[in-house]
């Protein structure tokens, strides 16, 4: 289903990264990557949980700060937290509420 997903909407969110944050030219792409590459196996090997899709936001976040702060639009980063912060208690929701479905038939 995460391949489907992917599949589905996958331009969207690399548009949305790769464009709509920042601008990202390929050696910040390349840097960024290279970036959220190492937090990931350093947390990895520490037996941190962490969201690759926050850490490669935050990588591309990191590198359009190098140009300036107003390089990041504030608008489309702070949408994307909301939606970070909306998405447990909405999977935990319909998840307790599929289960009660599930149990009662």
């Amino acid at each position: 289903m995460m391949a489907l997903g992917t599949m589905a909407g996958g331009w969207k969110v690399v548009k949305t990264l790769g464009r709509g944050v920042t601008k990202v030219k390929p050696v910040g792409g390349f840097c960024a990557e290279a970036g959220a590459g190492t937090c990931l196996l350093l947390c990895s090997l520490v037996g941190i949980p962490v969201s690759t899709t926050h850490v490669v936001t935050g990588s591309i976040i990191g590198v359009g700060s190098t140009q300036r702060l107003s390089a990041i639009r504030w608008g489309v980063a702070g949408k994307i937290v909301w939606a970070w912060v909306l998405t447990i208690p909405c999977a935990a929701a319909v998840s307790a509420i599929l289960y009660f479905a599930a149990h009662r038939l």
